[in-house]
C-alpha cells in the first residue's frame, strides 16, 4: 500500500452521492479494511488515499477505536502508522486454537537483552553493545534480530571504519506493543524492582 500514488481508479474517494453520517462510517470501514489486510502498521498518507479530500485521518480512526471497542481486536498507533491488534486478554485462545508459530519471536534471554538495549541506547553500533554487555556480539544475533525485523541499520559512527549502528524498527513496536520509544519501561523502574541490572 505503501507505494501507491493515488487510488486506483473506480475508487470514490468523496462518496458525495451519500449523506454525511453514511460517509463518514464508509470512510471508517475503508480505513478498517486496510487496517485489517495488512500485517503492518499504515501511513497516514496511505490510509488518507482511501478517504475524501480533507477528511481527518486521525478523526476516523479515533471514531474506529470506539466502534472496537468490546471486539476481539483493536486499533493500534505503532511509530507513525496504524494496525490492528488482538487484545492481550485473548492471546490464550490464541495460542490454543491457532496456528501462530510463525509469528512468535522465539527469542532467548540474552537475546531480549541485547534487543533492550539497542531499544535504549540507539543509534549503537557492535562496539557499544560490548561495552554494555563486556563481551562480543555476535553477527549472527544480530543477523537473527534483522531477519525477524526487529532492528535495522542506523547512522554510521562518525570514526575510523565507519561501523554500522543498530537501531529498533516498527516491527519492533508492533511486537512489544509500543506506540513509541517513549513507552519503554524508565530503566531506572526496571532496575527497582529487580528487572534490569543498573
Amino acid at each position: 500500500m505503501a507505494g501507491r500514488k493515488r487510488p486506483p481508479p473506480g475508487l470514490d474517494r468523496d462518496l458525495a452521492d451519500l449523506p454525511p453520517d453514511l460517509r463518514w462510517r464508509e470512510w471508517m470501514r475503508r480505513i478498517e479494511a486496510v487496517l485489517f489486510a495488512t500485517a503492518t502498521p499504515v501511513a497516514r498518507d496511505d490510509l488518507a488515499r482511501v478517504v475524501g479530500q480533507g477528511a481527518s485521518v486521525d478523526l476516523l480512526i479515533e471514531d474506529l477505536a470506539i466502534d472496537l471497542e468490546g471486539r476481539p481486536y483493536e486499533v493500534a498507533q505503532v511509530g507513525t502508522g496504524w494496525m490492528l491488534r488482538t487484545r492481550a486478554a485473548y492471546a490464550p485462545a490464541i495460542r490454543v486454537a491457532a496456528d501462530v508459530g510463525g509469528q512468535l519471536l522465539d527469542l532467548n534471554e540474552f537475546d531480549l537483552a541485547v534487543l533492550a538495549a539497542i531499544a535504549y541506547y540507539q543509534p549503537i553500533s557492535r562496539d557499544g553493545l560490548k561495552d554494555v554487555f563486556g563481551k562480543e556480539i555476535s553477527r549472527d544475533l544480530i543477523g537473527r534480530l534483522a531477519e525477524r525485523k526487529l532492528i535495522g541499520t542506523g547512522p554510521r559512527e562518525p570514526r575510523r571504519g565507519a561501523p554500522y549502528t543498530f537501531v529498533t524498527t516498527d516491527t519492533f513496536l508492533a511486537a512489544f506493543g509500543l506506540e513509541s520509544l517513549r513507552d519503554l519501561p524508565d530503566p531506572e523502574q526496571m532496575a527497582d524492582a529487580g528487572l534490569a541490572a543498573r
